[in-house]
């Protein structure tokens, strides 16, 4: 390489990081506001639910206003986080009206007791605002994807409190073994941003704080392979029931504020005989299984609870009861194996995390961000070996499987 060609492409770089750094701090400043506002907003009726239980019997209520609102703004065809995942991969617009929609949906979800979590509609706020950033900024189809993936990563952060986590998601969901490296610098500078901006108006990261530290021998080593099979085999039993319940509701009943109506109807009546326990996202439960005790059918009944609230037609998202279901399960299996259940809660949440959006190294960076590096080579075991067994299911069927999991092989196949 002459030096006149090393001058030029150090230019480029310079051009290319300068550029992205500012574009990156006016997006990650929007986003961080509006993921703090979306944090807040979703705590609030969640305590307010809580204090007030008698709220979850307007769940009919709330999903009929939410079918109303979408249909108001001319969003039937219910715009989830598929299609952000697209958008990304080819390159397409976000609907701006998304934003607003999904804000305001997933707040009447949780506010009336829906079992969903907050993250789908991070991606949804985040890739929308990005779009009309873009717009404004009059961006080509190629940065249109890094800005899209700059709001994902924003919003997600704001909300979690976990920039690195938010910023490999981003690069590594769309598309199953590649990774979008070209938006490396432009996700991390946005995430830390809204980071930043989400502590200052008062929002906490979701962190836990291990009691001890497993060492992996070989008969430890044996326990966690079986430890993650049990974690796949469930992974795909919930990815499969999300899939269904969507189908079955939407085959049963074409008229969504019926599908919406009768779907509400079963949540109440699960409620009645259940608990209150499995409404809203769950994260009082996921605290426990890392410092107390849960039962041992928590973990199923959350499975149910989330793939009837989505399916019929609540908003949200499917990651925070995927933190729900794989650290109770974790505890359960770390008990029966003879492994502290604390640990087995926290790698349980991690494992089931990558099976079901298939995502090892956010995964692996999502451990160590929530609980610290002591166990890292626990969490990287486990990781690895659901990424194998998993399969090539996933929560968001717009994922493309590009390379093999089990061999260096193009594919290029849609997630199941």
């Amino acid at each position: 390489m002459g030096i006149y060609q090393f001058i030029m492409d150090l230019k480029l770089n310079i051009q290319f990081i300068t550029k992205w750094f500012f574009i990156s701090i006016i997006l990650g400043g929007i986003c961080g506001v509006i993921g703090a506002f979306f944090h807040i907003s979703v705590d609030y009726v969640t305590e307010l639910r809580i204090f007030h239980s008698w709220i979850c019997y307007l769940l009919p209520l709330g999903g009929l206003l939410i079918v109303f609102l979408y249909h108001s703004v001319k969003l039937d065809y219910d715009p989830g986080t598929n299609t952000i995942i697209q958008s990304v991969r080819q390159q397409n617009k976000v609907p701006l009206l998304l934003a607003p929609a999904i804000f305001l949906a997933t707040i009447i979800t949780h506010l009336v007791g829906g079992s969903s979590g907050r993250e789908g509609a991070a991606l949804q706020i985040g890739g929308s605002l990005a779009t009309g950033i873009g717009r404004i900024l009059h961006a080509d189809k190629k940065e249109m994807s890094i800005l899209i993936m700059c709001g994902m990563s924003a919003v997600f952060s704001a909300l979690f409190g976990t920039p690195i986590t938010a910023t490999l998601f981003a690069m590594e969901v769309v598309s199953v073994g590649i990774f979008y490296y070209a938006a490396l610098v432009p996700c991390l500078c946005s995430s830390l941003v809204s980071l930043y901006i989400a502590k200052l108006l008062g929002c906490q990261a979701v962190q836990y704080k291990l009691s001890s530290v497993l060492n992996v021998t070989p008969h430890i080593f044996f326990k966690l392979i079986i430890f993650t099979l049990i974690i796949s085999l469930v992974s795909i039993l919930f990815v499969l029931m999300m899939h269904w319940s969507h189908k079955i509701f939407k085959d049963k009943f074409n008229n969504p504020y019926i599908r919406v109506f009768v779907g509400s109807c079963l949540l109440l009546i699960m409620v009645f005989i259940f608990g209150n326990d499995y409404l809203g996202a769950g994260m009082d439960i996921v605290e426990k299984a890392i410092y107390s005790s849960v039962h041992s059918y928590d973990f199923i009944l959350k499975a149910i609870f989330t793939a009837m609230t989505i399916g019929c037609g609540f908003k949200g998202g499917e990651i925070v009861p995927t933190f729900f279901i794989g650290s109770t399960l974790g505890y359960i299996v770390g008990t029966l194996l003879g492994i502290d259940p604390h640990i087995g809660g926290a790698i349980g949440l991690v494992g089931m995390f990558c099976c079901v959006i298939n995502c090892p190294l956010t995964s692996i960076i999502l451990g160590v961000e929530i609980f610290g590096s002591e166990n890292l080579l626990v969490f990287a075991i486990v990781i690895a070996f659901c990424y194998v067994l998993s399969g090539y299911f996933s929560l968001y069927q717009a994922q493309k499987i590009v390379y093999s999991k089990t061999s260096p092989e193009f594919i290029n196949e849609n997630a199941k």
